[in-house]
Formats: structure tokens, C-alpha cells, sequence
């Protein structure tokens, strides 16, 4: 990493730090016999029935209150709700997805996320009908799960990095349309753009990312596609992004597909304002 880059980053972590202007909160609710723990963060002068937008972490983490969707958050007046895996049985924090490692593991991420929801919905005056999902890594892959399930909770979902295991693929068949929004970098060797189907890297089968976006351009039943090149924040010395926008649904509900060309496993922070891509996003469905 240059030394421009360095400080473009940490300028970037200050920024998001200094602009926070509400406070953080740690709660938790009882689902199947287990205590689900999350953190929400609530802007100053956030108003009754305002959106929230849930945010899971990766295979492994944790609750990361630093997330881009914070800073946000503050901007637009939208609620964040941070919450925590369980430990599966290799003793991490995840989200369950069906790797192979989680097999045998009976906890139904799907319910215990809708049933966060209507709590903290509940508990602190926020939308039941502008509530959206987003995460990394493996909380991307929960959030195709929560595509792929008969669930109304939540409204659009945005996975990053994330996969679309061919079990779903195979056995599933969304019940609905739903808007859908990827962030994937073409050189990620975590989640391969050109997906795993031989299961070389342990997670499962994969597919490639193209073929798992073009599964929801189906079901959403988009007529029509618009490319457009975004230069990196960081000028060349970035990864340019070429957004593919797909649109022209009776149904309403669109597909966004953001290629970080060059872009490895993150959330592409140095690249964009991801959290505000993000957001621009789901506010196109907010009623």
C-alpha cells in the first residue's frame, strides 16, 4: 500500500468516526432457545417509523460497529441494526449457509433474522415495511439465503462479496422478486468471481457471480440492462467499478451488480463510499 493510499484510508476511518452523531445500543432477544445479540445504532434526532438497515458480519467476525452503513446512517436518518452470529461447529461466529462444515447444525438464521427484525422494529419505533439487509462474505451469502426464503420481512437485500451456494441454486426457487444488489470484485480469491463449483476452497459449491445475478434478473423479470464505468475514489490508483443496472420490471424490483475490476475480498471502502452505494439503493424502495 502507497503511502497516499494509507492516508486516504485512514483520512476515510477518521471521517466516518468524527461525522457519528447518535449513540450505540446492546440489546438482544430470545429465538429457538438461543440469546441473539445485537448492537443497534441510532442517529440523533432519528424519527418514529424511520427505516433500519441490518448489517451482518463475515465467517468468523463479529459485531463491527464501524460499518459503512454508520456514517450513513447519520446522513439519511435510517436506523442500523448490527447483529451477532452463533458459533457453529467449528466454533465461529457465522451465519448458517449450509457450508460443509455446518452440517448438522440446526439453527435457522432465516427466522431468527425476521424475528430480530420485528423486535427491534418494535422495540424502537422503526419501519416494519422499510427494513433491508445487507453483509459480507458469509452474512452475503445469508443474505441470498433470505432472498431465496418465503419471508416478508425483509424488503431488498445487498449482499457484498457474497456467494450463491449451488445447494440454493438447486433446491430452492424464490417465492418472489426481490431487489437485489452485489458488490464483488473480479480478483476475489475467497469468493471467486467465477465461482467454485468443484468446491476447491472448502466452502461448497459455488456459482459464478454472473450466473447467480442473472438467476434474480429472471425472477425480477428486468427487461433491460445499463452499463456505466465509475472511476475508483482513489483515481488509478484504484479499482474502476462498472455498474450493471438492471431494470424495466413490471414487478418493480430491480438488480444492481457493481464489478470492482481488480477487487479483492472487502467492502470496497477504498474504492467508493460503499455504504452510500448501498443506501442510494434501498431508498429506491422505501415507501
Amino acid at each position: 500500500m502507497t503511502l497516499r493510499r494509507a492516508l486516504l484510508v485512514l483520512l476515510a476511518c477518521w471521517c466516518a468516526l468524527a461525522c457519528m452523531a447518535g449513540r450505540f445500543v446492546e440489546d438482544s432477544v430470545k429465538v429457538d432457545g438461543h440469546m441473539r445479540h445485537l448492537v443497534m445504532y441510532l442517529p440523533d434526532g432519528l424519527r418514529q417509523g424511520a427505516p433500519v438497515v441490518f448489517v451482518l458480519h463475515g465467517y468468523g467476525a463479529g459485531i463491527w460497529r464501524e460499518n459503512p452503513m454508520v456514517a450513513t446512517a447519520d446522513r439519511h436518518g435510517f436506523a442500523v441494526c448490527i447483529p451477532e452470529g452463533l458459533r457453529d461447529p467449528q466454533g465461529e461466529r457465522s451465519w448458517n449457509v449450509g457450508y460443509p462444515f455446518q452440517a448438522g447444525w440446526q439453527v435457522d438464521d432465516v427466522k431468527a433474522l425476521c424475528r430480530m427484525a420485528r423486535y427491534v422494529q418494535k422495540r424502537y419505533h422503526l419501519s416494519r415495511e422499510n427494513t433491508f439487509l445487507t453483509g459480507m462474505s458469509n452474512g452475503g451469502e445469508m443474505c441470498y439465503l433470505m432472498a431465496y426464503s418465503k419471508q416478508k420481512t425483509f424488503k431488498a437485500v445487498a449482499p457484498i462479496a457474497g456467494l450463491t451456494m449451488a445447494w440454493m441454486y438447486e433446491r430452492l426457487d424464490a417465492p418472489r422478486p426481490i431487489p437485489l444488489m452485489e458488490i464483488h470484485g473480479t480478483e476475489d480469491r475467497v469468493s471467486e468471481w467465477t465461482g467454485d463449483m468443484e468446491n476447491k476452497g472448502g466452502w461448497g459449491a459455488y456459482l459464478p457471480v454472473p450466473i447467480a445475478i442473472g438467476y434474480w434478473v429472471a425472477k425480477n423479470r428486468c427487461t433491460s440492462e445499463q452499463v456505466e464505468r465509475i472511476e475508483s475514489i482513489q483515481g488509478q490508483e484504484g479499482h474502476p467499478i462498472i455498474k450493471h443496472r438492471y431494470s424495466g420490471s413490471t414487478t418493480g424490483c430491480e438488480v444492481w451488480l457493481y464489478e470492482v475490476v481488480g477487487g479483492v475480498h472487502s467492502w470496497f471502502t477504498s474504492d467508493m463510499d460503499t455504504g452510500e452505494e448501498i443506501w442510494q439503493f434501498f431508498a429506491h424502495y422505501i415507501k
